[in-house]
């Protein structure tokens, strides 16, 4: 098992930047695809980005490609999301979620094993 904390969310004016945290411990972190979904009051819970084991491939939704980065150091067990030119669209609750090493079904939630409590992130206009 591995477990995942979050951190890094807040409120920022429209235009600004976050970096969120995801700290894994339990488990190798390198046996894991780690992915970032988000969900906003009333919303299904959406994928936002993914990142391989190695951190050779990443995955975006089309929402915020260009503007956000996933990253991870396997050394130190932490992954980040790196938000770039936010949006008020882009307020929800950031999750940290982790799954096998397969790349197929990467922008599903239901194949992610292991979810983070969640961190918000609040952008005003």
């Amino acid at each position: 098992q591995v477990q995942l904390v979050e951190s890094g969310g807040g409120l920022v004016q429209a235009g600004g930047s976050l970096r969120l945290s995801c700290a894994a411990s339990g488990r190798t972190f390198s046996s894991y695809t780690m992915g970032w979904f988000r969900q906003a009051p009333g919303k299904e819970r959406e994928f936002v980005a993914a990142i391989t084991w190695s951190g050779g491939n990443s995955y975006y939704a089309d929402s915020v490609r260009g503007r956000f980065t996933i990253s991870r150091d396997n050394a130190k067990n932490t992954g980040w999301l790196q938000m770039n030119s936010l949006k008020p669209e882009d307020t929800a609750v950031y999750y940290c979620a982790a799954r096998d090493r397969a790349v197929v079904g990467l922008q599903s939630r239901w194949t992610y094993k292991y979810w983070g409590q969640g961190t918000q992130v609040t952008v005003s206009s």
